[in-house]
């Protein structure tokens, strides 16, 4: 039987033990979609009975957007969600209580972001979207002697300028989100409400760290990580272009690996890229290797598949719009825009 929003615990107890379940899967997330984003969240479990042990989860976030209209997706904003059971009976299950979901809600279309296609009945788009994944070495010697010469030599040209680096957690919200929300709005971007970050390291403390660089007591580069069993991820990394030649970003970076390998993380995750384009060849660099995604979708009769990417064209105006914004503008409009974009 399909259980709507069954008990947090028994949810949790789930996505810890199973091993295909990643860290967007835990409940905590739940509240980050309708606490800090403001959306409708339905997490869908099969269960042997009412009460009974769970055998496969799917969570899907309900959106409304101005620019969109409203969709479903498990999960927005992050790489990874969809379908967790072994059974296929069990993920097909899902499936239909979703679009039943879907259909209720009037949904131009759910999406189901997967690593690999579950349902070959379901639309895809598939290597639109690649995750770039870095097999950590065993210590921090053998992770910089695996690390390309050029960008090594780039490492040591920031560390010449004297920038220093702080790792923590919620007390460097702040400093993140002074770099994060500027380049933003310079790639013109709707960023997102710094409400964000605090939320997850208060959510996640176990899971998140922030990091900054700093030039003195300026912060030029920051990013956040999150950790899931011996996969460390950053969904969210920036610096500031006018600091780009002194390359206090792959600064960062090497601060995140050698970190990640001293906590004892076997891989470290780059977040999805489109394939040849520019931060596709940045984590490259370091040595990432691509792997595809698929995105699954549900779609009502006469529906196309949703283009969101910032590459169409159609949003060329308003991105070009956005990049001219005051930076204080843009972090007071971006958040009620950016809720809307998976």
């Amino acid at each position: 039987m399909i259980v709507r929003n069954p008990p947090a615990a028994d949810w949790d107890a789930f996505v810890q033990h199973h091993p295909k379940a990643t860290g967007y899967h835990l409940w905590g997330w739940r509240e980050v979609f309708e606490q800090t984003f403001g959306h409708e969240a339905h997490y869908l479990a099969a269960a042997e009975s009412a009460g009974g042990q769970i055998l496969g989860i799917l969570p899907i976030v309900g959106m409304k957007s101005m620019l969109f209209g409203r969709f479903g997706v498990s999960l927005p904003f992050v790489n990874y969600g969809g379908v967790v059971a072994d059974d296929d009976g069990v993920a097909r299950a899902l499936l239909d209580e979703a679009v039943k979901v879907a259909e209720a809600s009037r949904w131009k279309h759910l999406e189901i972001r997967h690593m690999e296609q579950r349902f070959q009945n379901l639309e895809a788009k598939r290597d639109h979207k690649v995750g770039m994944y870095l097999a950590l070495a065993e210590n921090e010697t053998k992770q910089w002697e695996a690390v390309d010469r050029k960008v090594r030599n780039q490492v040591r040209k920031a560390q010449k300028s004297n920038f220093t680096t702080a790792v923590g957690g919620g007390e460097l919200v702040d400093e993140f989100y002074q770099v994060f929300a500027r380049n933003m709005r310079d790639l013109g971007t709707p960023v997102y409400a710094r409400r964000l970050f605090a939320d997850l390291a208060r959510l996640f403390p176990q899971q998140v760290k922030l990091y900054v660089v700093r030039d003195k007591t300026t912060p030029i580069a920051a990013s956040l990580t999150f950790g899931w069993r011996s996969l460390i991820e950053v969904p969210w990394a920036s610096s500031l272009k006018e600091y780009r030649s002194q390359c206090p970003n792959m600064l960062l970076y090497w601060e995140m690996l050698r970190t990640a390998v001293a906590d004892g993380f076997r891989t470290f995750d780059f977040g999805r890229s489109t394939p040849d384009e520019g931060t596709f060849q940045f984590k490259r660099q370091w040595g990432a290797e691509p792997q595809p995604m698929c995105w699954e979708y549900w779609l009502p009769a006469g529906q196309k598949l949703p283009d969101h990417s910032p590459k169409n064209p159609k949003f060329a105006a308003a991105i070009s719009m956005w990049q001219r914004l005051p930076v204080g503008l843009t972090t007071v409009l971006g958040p009620h825009v950016v809720r809307g974009i998976p």
